[in-house]
């Protein structure tokens, strides 16, 4: 029997079988509910509030919850179990790093490109001799499995057989028989999902065998001391003579320290992990990869490669830099003399390779994703040069181009490069509008990535208190302004009038009267430029005039991407039936502070919706089903790329996108402002009087 069970406030609804948990149902749906032990019932971190429905109290919520909390609904998600339909409230993450695969209500069925199959297989005598091999491909074909295995099984098979008396788990990827393990493995069947992004990276293993996502981590990507967006790192690949190695080693790093932190917390071995799906943008692919990027970032910007590709985990080593002329000729240089003409195969030490195929790697030894040895990594394919397998994967997560009620949708991923896509059914665009780091936190004045003590929520009252949400709990000391907060921040200071619509920051005598006495006094100069206090004690956390137009440039760049492609549509802002908010940031944006500042069309706000990390579900369900794989891989088939860099009048939009947009009541009926307006006509009108 299956229960119906509502998640707010996000309104995600999906129908589970009696007895799973709260936990498992929204890690299914992709909703990120706080844990730092997967579910096991030991940190006390995944409480959610039971609003209907029966969940009885269990010993381990008496251990992490009070009274009040028991009495008001409150319950550990991985102890309440289905037994009615229920209505749970989850609140937003809490945690530290703050990361989670979210998904909008796409529903996958299993369908893994990884196979595990267990074979009891016979063992030879005299009037059975057919080899080893023959005898694991025969009982694969009876299983339905017709495959291809290379070299390297091939010299394990004569040891591990008779080792295992002939009793072996086979693992298939795709068609190819990659490993022989001995007796029955079936239950260890482990998956990788990444998403690279610019500043963050977010991975996740994933068991193949049932879907669930047995942890999640995220770091900051540690190529980020070569600059903080694709042209400045590519821009070190093409000054320094190691620069595509050191990035590559880094994101390289980045993966691992990701996969030590999973593997720990989920209780896994790397050998167990035998596939991955890696998404990202086109040079973050690239560098990965250790392809050079250099021609992404000059016009005509073509990436070296656009269609997903499939390439086993230990190729992925950096590559030596290129000399001049390297590569035109002999690429192959001379062996020495005698070199590998005999004994090729050194002896192997009694029983190795037998078991623990993956030895611990010596502390400072080169980086590289360990996985299984044989493992498979594959991306999924970009739209150009700047709009990459991450969005490819975004809108997968979020059936844009396959959702049969064809209603407009606009999808933004809100990050450092800013990607856009903008369609239904019945045709799509794409585009991208780099943003820079501002949305991260970077390059504002107290701007840290959001992590406990962070502020990643402001409300300014009209008496001029100030009440700050802080990650980890509001009973913490305010370390500095996460992207959110500083999006929240700005839309209460443009309301408040504190911020004019230009981007300009009152002064005190320009202020007093005019706005409340507590704000007034909030005001300051701070060595020359123009602030405002949003906490006050030792932390004392400011909002600089500076902040504010990186903010402005950030959400003027997006804004200006997402005018072109309605204009292009021939659409307005009444016509959006949905816009999703994606990417890290994207998840805990306040919605009604985006379309404040013009971030986004102001559409009604419950048509604003963040779906979190569509481009880490998107790798999490490519990597759960091989079909839903090959439909993203023809997603580029349905869109069609915009590129802004060639279009005259951009620049222009870009600036008059820069103020912010007229304030409006919440009840107007016109979902249109009228700045959004004159955004696209003016935009219509220098597209045809003279620009493009």
């Amino acid at each position: 029997m299956k229960y119906e069970i509502r998640f707010l406030p996000s309104e995600t609804i999906t129908n589970a079988p009696e007895g799973t948990t709260i936990f498992n149902a929204a890690n299914w749906m992709g909703l990120a509910i706080d844990s730092t032990c997967g579910g096991r019932g030991t940190c006390g971190k995944c409480k959610v509030r039971v609003v209907h429905g029966s969940a009885p109290i269990r010993e381990a919520d008496r251990k992490f919850l009070s009274d009040a909390e028991l009495n008001d609904g409150w319950r550990l998600s991985c102890r309440a179990v289905l037994h009615s339909d229920c209505m749970v409230d989850v609140p937003r993450l809490m945690g530290n790093p703050k990361a989670a695969l979210l998904g909008y209500g796409h529903h996958v069925i299993l369908n893994p490109n990884v196979a595990k199959i267990f074979l009891q297989l016979a063992e030879p005598n005299l009037e059975d001799q057919v080899s080893d091999l023959t005898r694991v491909h025969a009982a694969l074909e009876k299983e339905g499995y017709d495959v291809h295995s290379s070299l390297a099984l091939w010299r394990t098979l004569p040891k591990l057989l008779r080792a295992s008396d002939f009793q072996v788990t086979a693992v298939v990827v795709g068609a190819e028989l990659i490993a022989l393990e001995p007796g029955d493995t079936r239950d260890k069947n482990y998956g990788l999902a990444v998403d690279i992004g610019t500043t963050t990276v977010v991975a996740a293993i994933v068991n193949l065998n049932t879907g669930a996502v047995e942890a999640v981590k995220s770091e900051l990507n540690r190529q980020a001391a070569f600059g903080a967006d694709v042209i400045s790192r590519v821009s070190h690949t093409m000054m320094e003579k190691n620069g595509l190695a050191e990035l590559q080693t880094r994101i390289l790093e980045t993966l691992d320290d990701l996969l030590d932190q999973l593997t720990t917390q989920s209780d896994n071995a790397r050998e167990n992990i035998y596939e991955s799906v890696i998404v990202g943008n086109a040079t973050m692919l690239h560098l990965l990869m250790g392809i050079d990027p250099e021609p992404i970032s000059v016009a005509p910007f073509i990436p070296a490669i656009t269609q997903a590709v499939t390439f086993r985990a230990v190729d992925l080593t950096p590559q030596p830099p290129l000399l001049q002329g390297e590569g035109e000729s002999n690429p192959l240089p001379p062996r020495p003399r005698g070199e590998g003409e005999s004994n090729p195969l050194p002896p192997r030490p009694r029983g190795e390779g037998e078991s623990n195929p993956l030895p611990p790697r010596p502390r400072g030894e080169g980086p590289g994703v360990r996985l299984h040895p044989e493992a498979r990594i594959s991306t999924l394919p970009h739209l150009g040069a700047y709009v990459g397998a991450d969005i490819v994967a975004g809108i997968l997560a979020t059936d844009l181009t396959r959702n049969k009620d064809g209603r407009l949708r606009l999808l933004i991923d809100v990050g450092t490069n800013g990607e856009i896509v903008l369609g239904s059914v019945n045709g799509t665009l794409a585009t991208a509008a780099p943003a820079g780091p501002a949305f991260e936190g970077a390059q504002i004045k107290h701007g840290m990535r959001a992590s406990d003590g962070a502020i990643e929520g402001i409300q300014i009252t009209p008496t001029g208190d100030i009440h700050l949400q802080i990650i980890g709990g509001n009973q913490l000391k305010p370390l500095g302004i996460a992207g959110s907060g500083l999006v929240d921040a700005v839309a209460e200071m443009y309301r408040a009038g504190l911020v004019d619509a230009s981007g300009r920051l009152l002064r005190p005598e320009d202020a007093r009267g005019r706005i409340a006495d507590a704000l007034v006094e909030r005001l300051a100069t701070i060595d020359g430029v123009r602030a405002f206090r949003l906490s006050d004690g030792e932390s004392n956390i400011v909002l600089t005039q500076q902040d504010i137009r990186a903010l402005q440039f950030a959400k003027g760049s997006i804004a200006a991407g997402v005018a072109v492609l309605m204009q292009q549509m021939g659409v307005t802002a009444n016509d959006l039936h949905e816009v999703l908010l994606a990417g890290s940031f994207g998840s805990y944006i306040n919605p009604a502070s985006a379309r404040t500042i013009g971030l986004v069309p102001w559409v009604p706000v419950e048509r604003i919706i963040a779906v979190g990390n569509s481009a880490g579900e998107g790798a999490k369900i490519a990597l759960l089903s091989f079909r839903e794989r090959e439909a993203a891989n023809r997603i580029p088939e349905f869109i069609e790329y915009v590129e802004l860099s060639g279009r005259a009048e951009f620049n222009e939009i870009f600036t008059n996108a820069l103020a912010f947009p007229e304030l409006k009541d919440d009840s107007a009926k016109d979902a249109d402002s009228r700045s959004w307006t004159m955004l696209v006509n003016e935009l219509d009108s220098l597209t045809h009087g003279g620009g493009v």
